[in-house]
């Protein structure tokens, strides 16, 4: 589970009824929504909200490492606020539906020392991807 707005308030960063919003719909677990997703669900809490402000705000919580962008296969940009732990993404292959996992093990550690090349390789990200139940049953 997300613990966005907490990490918001611990970090003194200023929560106007904009970015309150903004950072109520990324809070959750398995939240992975486009900009414009979060800009409609925000909107339905504050009508007023401008879609310039829902952008900006996203970048800057990128930008400070509080939530993180993810993109898949050349779809809409999403982000994920789980930036705080350690986890991999599900994606199904057809509707673009993205599941935070925890897999065990260091990827770092299962890629052998002749496939580095002599990189000090410092992060790995892994994206396991299938179709959902949803897909798999139409």
């Amino acid at each position: 589970m997300s613990d966005l707005l907490e990490r918001l308030r611990d970090r003194g960063w200023r929560l106007t009824a904009q970015r309150r919003v903004v950072a109520e719909v990324l809070d959750g677990d398995h939240v992975h929504y486009t900009a414009d997703e979060v800009h409609a669900r925000a909107a339905d809490r504050l009508p007023e909200i401008a879609r310039a402000t829902v952008y900006n705000t996203l970048s800057e919580l990128v930008a400070i490492g509080e939530i993180l962008e993810v993109s898949t296969d050349g779809r809409a940009k999403r982000y994920d606020p789980n930036a705080r732990h350690s986890h991999q993404h599900l994606v199904c292959s057809k509707c673009g539906t993205i599941r935070d996992v925890h897999p065990q093990g260091d990827p770092i550690a299962a890629l052998p020392e002749a496939e580095r090349y002599g990189f000090s390789v410092v992060d790995a990200t892994v994206t396991y991807r299938g179709t959902c139940p949803s897909c798999a049953s139409s």
